[in-house]
């Protein structure tokens, strides 16, 4: 499939990607106000984790590697727990939510590295 994007990755990160943007402006303007500075933090966290990996995803749409839709639906599901549960928990929500967070990290982290497990695998093939 290599040169053909991967629709369903394509259509997670722009989803991400656009929420980011929205999720970040209502943060800096409408909660800025009501959250304290702990809460702002995990707000902005939040949205950073989001668009960066939002952009990930964009590149891993086209990546013609054999893993790259595992490692996209890795760090989409992770962007989803990592930065749902902080936005959560910024709003009011139990903090026992953070004990959540984590695995979406892991999430992050094994998307990251089976992406890379990918590229080797891709470059010590194409040496042979």
């Amino acid at each position: 499939m290599a040169g053909h994007p991967n629709r369903a990755i394509l259509i997670a990160a722009t989803l991400l990607g656009g929420s980011a943007v929205m999720l970040g402006a209502f943060g800096a303007h409408a909660l800025r106000p009501t959250l304290g500075p702990q809460q702002l933090g995990w707000w902005q966290t939040a949205t950073q984790y989001q668009l960066a990996h939002a952009i990930a995803l964009l590149v891993i749409a086209v990546l013609p590697l054999r893993r790259a839709t595992l490692a996209g639906w890795c760090m989409a599901l992770g962007t989803i727990i990592f930065s749902g549960t902080l936005y959560l928990m910024a709003l009011g929500l139990p903090r026992g939510l953070g004990a959540i967070t984590p695995l979406g990290g892991v999430l992050l982290i094994a998307g990251w590295l089976v992406l890379g497990w990918s590229a080797l695998e891709r470059s010590g093939s194409a040496g042979r």
